[in-house]
């Protein structure tokens, strides 16, 4: 059976907790991360995690003010590896429901400032290992996270739109001897891409 994008993100939850608990070390986990991604079927997903525990079962955090069909994953989602290498999304490009960002001895570079919303809620779930993940977003959106790092850094500098239809992006992660960093592109609003977005194609 081919696997989804759901049974991916099911095994990268098992491997996460997996070495928060030291059940496996951080060698392992992105070796297995690696594999996780790169995955067509559910029989390549088993043996991943057949030796460890289940993924806890609670539900997971979402936004504050954001209803659960609004944090599932119901849109498309994109996938951002970089192992050993490097891998950036930016410029003018349309941002999905949900974005996934793995950086192995590696970076990852996200930049929203001229991102075009389609959603009111973006979430992206990252993960660094010996790595680095950077989130940039426009300073008129809502910024907020969740996560922890394992001799490494998570740091979401948080910010509430003045705006209450304003873009909700949510940064969830976690770092292992890594950073994961989201803040605030000082100069940079929605607003404005879109009035010269408007201008670029005539309307």
């Amino acid at each position: 059976m081919r696997a989804s994008d759901a049974d991916r993100d099911r095994t990268a939850d098992i491997l996460r907790d997996a070495l928060a608990e030291g059940r496996i070390d951080a060698e392992e986990h992105s070796e297995r991360i690696d594999a996780v991604y790169r995955a067509k079927t559910v029989a390549e997903l088993r043996p991943l995690v057949q030796d460890l525990p289940a993924v806890r079962t609670g539900p997971r955090p979402h936004a504050a003010g954001a209803t659960l069909e609004e944090s599932a994953d119901g849109g498309p989602s994109e996938k951002l590896i970089a192992v050993l290498s490097s891998s950036t999304r930016k410029g003018r490009w349309r941002i999905g429901r949900r974005t996934h960002a793995v950086a192995v001895f590696g970076s990852v570079e996200i930049d929203l400032t001229q991102a075009v919303f389609t959603q009111r809620l973006t979430v992206i779930e990252a993960t660094a290992v010996f790595g680095n993940v950077e989130v940039r977003v426009p300073e008129n959106v809502t910024l907020r996270g969740s996560g922890s790092g394992l001799l490494g850094n998570f740091e979401v500098a948080s910010l509430e739109a003045g705006d209450p239809e304003a873009p909700v992006v949510v940064v969830n992660g976690f770092s292992v001897l890594g950073n994961i960093e989201a803040r605030a592109k000082r100069g940079r609003r929605v607003a404005d891409l879109h009035a010269r977005m408007r201008k670029h194609l005539g309307g």
